[in-house]
């Protein structure tokens, strides 16, 4: 059901949305007090972890640096957690970056020179490095070689550097982007799934043990509800929720104190907050549940196209909230069920 009105002002909307998978500003504190160091202790992601152990221990047998990985999957998932452990796991450096830091070939090099020999590079969002960045890094991934161009027109001669045996680890929310050139010289690629709710509940439990916050079961399994099948969602509404509970209970998150939290963040018992729920009565309301287009459903909640596309439509999909059709979205029968509203058009022909 439907938590409160959407006559909200300016000063709502602007407010942040702490069921978002994006990392926020103060996510990555957050985040390195909670990061797991090992293989061990990370929560989920089971098939993936098992493939890479055999990998890792494979690479140390034969004293090699293991192969250039690329994860993808959505936002807030694990994937530069889990360079990290990977790092950690064979005891090497690991130089962060992201695709859009990287903005001229001479900041590549700069990077690349400074690498040590089994050193791990990160490169965050890597579908967004440019066409000539890629190009340098072809025969840095393959040939661990910097090809350098001195000189213009007629006179200009290539200068290959010999780099240290490293490993490129690309993350991305978007692979369908990447290049195939670069796609290719990855020797390991993993999806990351959306996680389980148990899974979900043992990292908000692992979490609390780590933050010293004590948690009842019952609680656990509430915000385990309501974080959207990601782990960076669940440690950000563990974190509100012990805040409530510090200033308007006894410090201990149980679960009627973590109802309360989160009807205060308006949060319901999905993970849905206003934004998911005004996309959703916009298209009951307004289109008698759609079918209508995107940019229609846009221009009609003042949200922009490709948020609603990328941040919000998902999990509604998840849910079985929203159905695309050739024609558009359609709030579907447990979509209306939720918010309380009739299906005026259960009998349309889709």
């Amino acid at each position: 059901m439907a938590l409160t009105s959407y006559n909200i002002d300016m000063e709502e909307i602007n407010k942040e949305r702490i069921i978002s998978t994006k990392e926020a500003g103060n996510d990555s504190a957050l985040d390195l007090t909670l990061r797991p160091k090992n293989l061990n202790e990370f929560v989920g992601q089971d098939k993936t972890k098992e493939n890479l152990q055999i990998t890792i221990q494979a690479a140390q047998k034969r004293k090699e640096p293991i192969e250039h990985v690329l994860l993808y999957g959505a936002p807030g998932l694990g994937k530069t957690t889990l360079a990290h452990v990977i790092a950690n796991e064979i005891g090497a450096n690991i130089r962060v970056t992201s695709g859009p830091a990287i903005e001229k070939s001479g900041d590549l090099a700069a990077i690349l020179t400074n690498l040590g020999e089994g050193d791990i590079l990160f490169i965050d969002e890597i579908h967004r490095l440019n066409k000539t960045i890629e190009e340098i890094l072809y025969p840095a991934m393959e040939d661990y070689a910097l090809d350098i161009i001195i000189g213009k027109g007629p006179s200009a001669r290539t200068l290959r550097l010999d780099l240290p045996r490293f490993t490129i680890i690309g993350a991305t929310t978007k692979a369908s982007l990447l290049s195939a050139p670069l796609r290719d010289r990855f020797g390991i690629t993993y999806h990351f799934d959306f996680y389980d709710p148990g899974d979900i509940s043992k990292i908000i439990t692992r979490s609390a043990g780590i933050l010293n916050v004590e948690v009842d079961p019952k609680a656990v399994d509430s915000i385990s509800a309501r974080a959207r099948r990601t782990p960076r969602v669940a440690n950000r509404l563990l974190k509100r929720v012990r805040d409530y509970c510090e200033v308007r209970g006894n410090g201990v998150v149980g679960e009627l104190v973590c109802q309360e939290a989160f009807k205060m963040l308006d949060v319901d018992e999905l993970g849905l907050d206003w934004i998911d729920r005004k996309i959703l009565e916009t298209i009951i309301d307004k289109f008698k549940g759609g079918p209508v287009g995107l940019n229609t459903v846009a221009a009609a909640t003042g949200e922009d196209m490709a948020t609603i596309e990328e941040m919000y439509e998902p999990y509604l999909m998840q849910l079985g909230f929203i159905d695309r059709s050739p024609r558009g979205r359609i709030v579907t029968d447990r979509g209306h069920e939720h918010l309380g509203k009739k299906n005026v058009a259960h009998n349309r022909l889709i």
